[in-house]
């Protein structure tokens, strides 16, 4: 068994943006379980000082150069089950409003990852692996190996890197290469580290580690062509034979319809009828949706922007208005799009509800109480919402890409096979025409749409499995 340790820019239970902070929740544990053993170090933001801070247990304190200076570190840790966690302390750099989205940010993460690199020294811990996610971490193997080459302690680490989202690259000005990350200019010229006139976060992550992760085994292969490579493909075809693309679950304890306190009935495979019908129609009560147990309720619950596939709905707003269903949608993004879902419900007041903002005990309710999820992404690396709506009954329509083609088996009307209902091309006819589909199966073939019901309950998206491949990757390292 290994020894790891993932660096990571945010993570549950202590903070999150997206899908990152539920993979770095969920992920160590299952891997703690199967008896490895897995610490995970963050940085220390304001939302988890001012929330965990009576909590955490001080470590130790040095210094790091930035910006040809010294700065000051303190690391704090605290334990949850079996997973430790340390945290990188420093008010000015992270105790601010958000996570992300300063004119600092490559300063701050650069500070971040020297900080996790000096922590090991200081705290004598030398893991089998640094397991690091995402652009905020992927200078970390380059470091290492380029700096502290002449100490074996570091050198024996083995490097995991996964991409959760190819599209955020943490690329940044050449100015970086000295002042922040205190590397060798060579490294630049040579194209190392150089990415499109600058210094890339990712490409670096990309070619120092031993191996390389993303969050579906689709996705892994569409990173590697210029549709979905975000000019990184030619990076990423040099490391193919290193790419494992693993899908991501979910916390099934966290995400159960038969425990969940956020929703108003509970229920199980035995008393699923009941029980959704229940919470379809307290869900209607909340939202000023007409109360009707028997209209499709369709739900959408996500960040409102173009890769999530919501153009393809501002297309066709009014046959949507126009069909025998009802619309929930929870989500903020774009104006444009905030904007159309706007009018659409004013236009059709108790039949469409846009509820702007992000409520996770709203978008409980929205799985356990509608009939359809939709999710019509442009490109998806994993997704997870399509994995709590299957482990709440609730069928996801879905585009084939990435992780939604891993995880969403299409209806088949002669075997009955399938957890759901899925389109190919990205087209707004194509949604509808599935869309329609869905609608007629749901009316007109109940009993398909109760088998495909018991289907989804069935499928497992636990982070069992993905946390067997991952201990598979760990095992050819160690």
């Amino acid at each position: 068994m290994a020894s790891i340790l993932m660096a990571a820019s945010e993570g549950l239970p202590f903070v999150k943006t997206g899908g990152l902070a539920d993979v770095i929740g969920s992920l160590p544990a299952a891997l703690s379980e199967m008896g490895h053993e897995v610490k995970v170090v963050l940085p220390l933001y304001k939302k988890i000082a001012e929330k965990n801070f009576q909590d955490l247990t001080y470590c130790t304190s040095f210094n790091i150069g930035m910006n040809y200076k010294d700065v000051p570190v303190t690391i704090y840790s605290q334990t949850i089950g079996k997973v430790a966690y340390f945290f990188v302390q420093h008010q000015g750099y992270f105790e601010r409003d958000a996570l992300y989205g300063y004119q600092d940010d490559g300063e701050r993460f650069a500070f971040f990852q020297k900080a996790v690199i000096e922590m090991l020294n200081r705290l004598n811990y030398w893991p089998n692996i640094v397991h690091c996610h995402d652009w905020q971490t992927g200078m970390i193997p380059c470091m290492v190996r380029e700096t502290r080459s002449g100490d074996p302690r570091y050198q024996r680490i083995k490097f995991v890197y996964t991409i959760h989202n190819l599209l955020f690259q943490g690329n940044f000005g050449p100015e970086m290469v000295d002042s922040c990350l205190s590397l060798p200019w060579y490294l630049f010229d040579n194209g190392n580290i150089r990415f499109d006139g600058g210094v890339s976060f990712m490409k670096s992550g990309i070619l120092y580690s031993d191996k390389v992760t993303t969050v579906s085994p689709t996705y892994a292969q569409e990173i590697l062509t210029p549709q979905f490579g975000e000019h990184m493909e030619a990076i990423l075809n040099m490391r193919k034979y290193d790419l494992w693309g693993i899908v991501n679950g979910i916390d099934t304890s966290l995400w159960n319809p038969n425990t969940d306190p956020t929703i108003p009935f509970n229920y199980n495979k035995v008393t699923l009828a009941k029980g959704k019908t229940e919470d379809k129609l307290a869900l209607q009560r909340e939202l000023g949706l007409n109360q009707d147990p028997n209209v499709m309720l369709v739900g959408v619950v996500g960040r409102l922007t173009y890769q999530k596939g919501f153009y393809l709905m501002m297309e066709k707003v009014q046959q949507l208005a126009e069909a025998p269903i009802q619309l929930a949608i929870l989500g903020t993004g774009e104006d444009a799009i905030q904007n159309s879902f706007r009018n659409m419900e004013n236009n059709n007041k108790g039949k469409v509800c846009f509820y702007q903002g992000y409520n996770e005990d709203l978008a409980h309710r929205i799985y356990a109480g509608s009939d359809l999820f939709l999710m019509p992404s442009l490109f998806e690396p994993c997704g997870l919402s399509q994995l709590c709506s299957l482990r709440y009954g609730t069928l996801p329509l879905v585009r084939e890409t990435g992780g939604l083609k891993d995880t969403v088996n299409p209806y088949n009307e002669y075997d009955k096979s399938g957890n759901g209902f899925s389109f190919t091309n990205y087209s707004s006819d194509e949604l509808m025409a599935t869309m329609y589909n869905a609608i007629d199966v749901y009316y007109n073939r109940p009993e398909d749409w109760k088998t495909l019901v018991r289907n989804a309950l069935n499928t497992d998206v636990s982070w069992e499995n993905s946390a067997k491949v991952y201990s598979q990757l760990y095992g050819q390292l160690v």
